[in-house]
């Protein structure tokens, strides 16, 4: 008996461990990929989650996970969480972070060539945007970067600019003595100069603060950073003037991109043109959904009239010689030229004959 009773629980230990072995290999099975093997990509970029950039650097992690099963993890940083607007290019050349997103005014110190995006008045509408980001003109200012070890991989849209401030802005006086935040180009700078206004230079993680506390009281921003920002609780006037367009840059360390093993850069590369797409689509989607929001947060907001808009260009037209003045004319002396009429500067290159203009 006590034989039997030994030869059952021999048995039963051996089904037990048996149990557990295979658990133990199902388990191995559903590990994820080591972290040797793991690719890490860190992406920097300075607004909300909620933006258009925000939710296109997700939707961009998202699918490299699905696509390369794991095996490339891209770490998403918004909000200035990583590095601040004036750290993220050096953390791209020392590869800290591999991805960031800048707007094309945060290059200009380093690239004064970018200044063209910066020009005011320039665009008409988002087919004229893009013509020029993936045309001819795009990929030289792309070129410059890539003896500092840049590669350009992207641009991104954020839209067309508005103007908020403490007060009401209609006419040009009305600028005068309002204090604008701006990015650090000497294009913007001159603009609300030449408007009659002072400015002053800020990260973007700075700006609700500076505006809550009277630093700047005015500034320009793309509808969708206006409201996922929030600063529609400290700039009560909105003025609709399409003035400028703001551009992004999606920018990675080219010894770091070129490391890759191919079959992954070809994944990610795919990837990277179908988010662009759908970035593109979602700024002009969120910019018209949030002109109808504004409405609810007690937000005046005006609309520029025709005669308007023609002072300001009228007082903004000296910028185009200031620019082509200090910028590369090797580079765009041959794309740009001036229309005297709108005083608006057309890249004959890249301008689409099929629209119409206004």
């Amino acid at each position: 008996m006590q034989k039997i009773k030994f030869f059952f629980a021999i048995i039963l230990l051996s089904g037990l461990l048996i149990s557990i072995a295979g658990c133990s290999n199902r388990a191995k099975d559903l590990e994820q990929i080591s972290e040797d093997d793991r690719i890490i990509i860190r992406f920097s970029h300075v607004v909300a989650e909620s933006s258009p950039k925000g939710k296109a650097a997700k939707l961009f992690a998202q699918l490299v996970q699905e696509r390369t099963k794991g095996k490339v993890e891209v770490q998403v940083y918004p909000n200035s969480t990583l590095y601040k607007d004036g750290e993220e290019i050096k953390a791209l050349l020392d590869n800290n972070v591999q991805i960031i997103a800048p707007a094309t005014a945060k290059l200009t110190e380093m690239y004064p060539e970018w200044q063209v995006f910066d020009l005011p008045f320039l665009f008409n509408n988002y087919m004229e945007v893009h013509r020029v980001m993936d045309g001819e003109l795009g990929q030289r200012l792309f070129e410059i970067m890539k003896k500092d070890n840049i590669m350009g991989l992207a641009m991104w849209d954020s839209g067309f600019k508005q103007i908020s401030a403490v007060r009401s802005i209609k006419e040009v006086e009305d600028f005068h003595g309002l204090i604008f935040r701006t990015m650090p180009s000497p294009v913007l700078k001159s603009q609300f100069e030449l408007l009659g206004a002072s400015i002053k230079e800020l990260p973007f993680s700075e700006v609700y603060s500076a505006l809550q506390t009277g630093v700047a009281n005015a500034s320009e921003n793309p509808l969708s950073n206006f409201y996922s920002k929030k600063f529609y609780r400290v700039q009560p006037h909105l003025t609709i003037s399409n003035h400028g367009y703001l551009a992004y840059t999606v920018l990675t360390n080219a010894s770091f991109w070129n490391s890759l093993p191919d079959e992954i850069r070809i994944i990610l590369e795919e990837t990277l043109k179908e988010v662009t797409l759908w970035e593109r689509e979602e700024a002009q989607k969120q910019n018209a959904e949030v002109e109808k929001l504004l409405g609810e947060t007690g937000t005046t907001i005006y609309y520029l009239t025709d005669k308007q808009k023609e002072e300001w260009k009228r007082l903004l037209h000296p910028i185009y010689e200031m620019y082509i003045d200090d910028a590369s004319k090797e580079l765009i002396g041959d794309l740009v030229g001036n229309n005297s009429d709108d005083c608006c500067v057309i890249l004959r290159e890249e301008r689409p004959k099929d629209l119409t203009y206004t």
